[in-house]
């Protein structure tokens, strides 16, 4: 039950929002009694914590450490594959990270150190991948590996809220144009 609840809710948080995503809804999508939440959850806050580590095993992060792929092509397949479950989803639905962390990180502390904690993961991963593919020659040694990894972050967050609000692939052109061709290049 307590993983319906969750699966629920990440749909729930992803589509709505953390606000406009009501216990009952979640519950409901689940096909539990809502009582049964605080069986499993403390708060809506808590159970939104767990929806965030769920999402963060489901966006194949650790893909970008595969040694087995080149450190370019693993970027880029790794932002290929979120930017293909946009365009599955009708480019409806961002970043489940940048979303909450535009609603909910100011008020509540426990969900701003989930975000943070996720885009540091995240970003750590990325830039691992940066260093690899500078030792390897695939990309330009003059840019270091850490801030590259935290800006292609920010340019992909701000991507997707440009996506969203064109309903255009139009910016994940952009920035795939950009990163690869301009950026990362040698």
């Amino acid at each position: 039950m307590r993983e319906e609840i969750v699966d629920a809710a990440l749909a729930q948080f992803h589509e709505k929002g953390f606000n406009a995503a009501a216990v009952k809804d979640i519950t409901d999508r689940a096909g539990v009694p809502k009582g049964s939440f605080y069986n499993h959850f403390p708060s809506k806050e808590a159970l939104a914590i767990v929806a965030l580590e769920r999402y963060g095993e489901q966006r194949r992060l650790t893909d970008l450490a595969d040694p087995g792929v080149p450190p370019v092509e693993r970027i880029r397949k790794h932002f290929e594959f979120l930017r293909d479950d946009v365009l599955d989803h009708d480019i409806t639905r961002g970043c489940l990270l940048g979303n909450f962390g535009t609603e909910i990180v100011d008020h509540s502390d426990p969900i701003r150190t989930a975000v943070h904690e996720g885009l540091e993961y995240w970003s750590g991963l990325l830039a691992g991948a940066i260093a690899e593919g500078q030792k390897a020659g695939e990309i330009r040694e003059d840019l270091p590996a850490d801030p590259a990894a935290r800006y292609l972050l920010s340019a992909w967050e701000g991507t997707l809220i440009q996506a969203r609000a064109d309903k255009s692939q139009a910016a994940f052109e952009v920035f795939f144009a950009l990163t690869f061709d301009s950026l990362l290049k040698t």
